[in-house]
């Protein structure tokens, strides 16, 4: 992993070894989501994992076979990332380079109540290398928020407040306080906007 310094931006790292294949292959239906959309949105931090909400059918999941060639990475085998994308909720795989120990966290399922909102307002943004899809900034802050309420670590807290602080202004209000209604996060939410 480079070095955290005070510039902005995620992890150059973690884009080029987990998103930047899935560019080049044309595969844009992912979102880059916690840590480091935190951190495109918010306050510089280290992190050694990309979040990836990665939206295939079971039937394309093969394209990611030679796309992270098992001499530098380990990919799951191909059935188990399809048990994952079919489950109805909390499927998870990782991907870990292994050369250098980075991870991206892959969340396949699709019934969060807001998803269909964040796939519609995802953001295209330029990076160093490439250009990416990013979860938009209400929707990271609702994970960070489910987070925090099973953890309650307050790294997840941090984050929010340093996503309000740095793009507050980019933020739909009126969305995200029916969101954390709706999804009972009023007490998380308390705690990073006192």
């Amino acid at each position: 992993m480079k070095p955290a310094d005070s510039s902005p931006g995620p992890e150059p790292d973690l884009i080029e070894l987990f998103v930047a294949p899935l560019e080049a292959a044309g595969i844009t239906n992912y979102m880059i989501s916690g840590s480091v959309a935190s951190i495109e949105y918010g306050e510089p931090r280290a992190t050694l994992d990309i979040d990836l909400v990665l939206l295939m059918e079971a039937s394309r999941c093969a394209e990611l076979i030679p796309l992270f060639p098992g001499q530098d990475y380990y990919l799951p085998p191909l059935e188990v990332i399809q048990i994952e994308i079919g489950r109805p909720s909390r499927g998870h795989f990782n991907i870990i380079h292994i050369p250098s120990g980075l991870k991206a966290d892959c969340y396949p399922s699709r019934n969060h109540p807001c998803l269909d909102w964040a796939i519609r307002h995802r953001r295209r943004r330029r990076l160093a290398n490439c250009e990416a899809w990013f979860a938009p900034p209400e929707y990271v802050i609702l994970w960070k928020l489910e987070f925090f309420r099973e953890s309650r670590e307050e790294k997840h807290i941090r984050d929010i407040r340093g996503i309000l602080a740095v793009s507050g202004d980019e933020i739909d209000s009126s969305f995200l306080k029916k969101a954390v209604a709706d999804l009972q996060f009023e007490d998380g939410w308390k705690r990073c906007v006192s």
